[in-house]
């Protein structure tokens, strides 16, 4: 347990050293995300939370992880790509410009596809009744791997439109899954959950109500993808049905309030992957239009991601 509180403690204090520079940086070169009618911050804010969030896990990455598993240069890789598509974006908004939807998506399977080639993704399950493992045909492992990437990608940036509320559901589901990696004895999987949850605790720190950064598409994007990769390498690889609700669960609020966003948009006959100023359909805003502050939304959607947090926790311990 002492390797992890120094992973933790080594990656939080470098964020927390990092933000105040890529801060100045933001401001030097206008990487800013200045207010339109949809989005009502008061000024230009800076955009380079998720680039810090991406180095200080990177160098944590490399110091504790990234030599205990052959597949985690894959992770590292697919990550990278990531981030760079969602610094395009961030560019392109900044800028006042709106980037393409389909190459995003395309490199957000090409990064899915990484995984996959890494051999980080879901191979199968336990059958419970005739007590045999049923491994998938590679042509299903690779349409589920790529399914569960890249939708907690896009769930995870859906959820990036109050401060702090995309970094805390990505928190909770960290340090949920940190807990089942040492349950299962898992030291890769844990190693990283804590690199993550130390990126993600120090961002929050400078982006929790009021913000002073956001993470931008690249930080959101590097969210989902790192979760999708941590539960693929970890919980999914004993995939009975308890290992297979846990991350399910631990990241209920987000995958349930994206499903439920692109089927309301579709059914309006709106893309699914835009926003407009008249968009209510996500749980935060229509929280917010029943009276909450934004800051007590984030902390009731927070408590609600916890409690069913600690509901798959306590499904694995009560019945693996």
């Amino acid at each position: 347990m002492l390797q992890y509180l120094l992973a933790f403690a080594a990656v939080f204090v470098l964020i927390m050293l990092l933000i105040p520079l890529f801060l100045k940086l933001a401001h030097k070169f206008d990487f800013t995300d200045k207010p339109t009618e949809r989005k009502k911050h008061d000024a230009p804010m800076p955009l380079t939370g998720g680039l810090a969030m991406f180095v200080a896990f990177t160098v944590g990455f490399v110091i504790f992880v990234i030599y205990r598993d052959s597949t985690m240069p894959f992770l590292l890789a697919g990550a990278a790509l990531i981030v760079a598509v969602g610094l395009v974006d961030d560019y392109s908004k900044s800028k006042g410009r709106e980037f393409p939807v389909w190459p995003r998506i395309l490199v957000h399977i090409a990064a899915a596809t990484i995984l996959f080639i890494g051999d980080i993704r879901f191979v199968g399950f336990f059958n419970h009744f005739s007590g045999e493992y049923v491994a998938l045909p590679i042509w299903l492992q690779y349409g589920l791997t790529v399914l569960w990437t890249v939708g907690l990608v896009t769930v995870f940036n859906f959820m990036d439109g109050l401060d702090g509320l995309s970094g805390l559901l990505a928190l909770v589901a960290g340090v949920t899954f940190f807990i089942v990696a040492i349950h299962m004895g898992q030291t890769e999987s844990a190693f990283l959950a804590a690199v993550f949850v130390a990126a993600v605790a120090g961002f929050l720190r400078f982006n929790f109500p009021p913000a002073k950064v956001y993470m931008g598409d690249s930080g959101a994007y590097l969210l989902g993808f790192v979760l999708a990769a941590i539960s693929l390498h970890g919980a999914f690889k004993q995939a009975t049905v308890v290992s297979l609700v846990v991350p399910m669960l631990a990241m209920g609020v987000p995958i349930f309030d994206g499903v439920l966003v692109v089927v309301r948009r579709l059914l309006a006959r709106k893309p699914a992957h835009i926003a407009d100023s008249t968009d209510i359909t996500h749980l935060h805003y229509r929280l917010m239009k029943r009276g909450f502050t934004p800051r007590g939304t984030v902390l009731l959607i927070f408590a609600i991601s916890s409690g069913l947090s600690i509901a798959s926790i306590i499904l694995m311990f009560a019945f693996r």
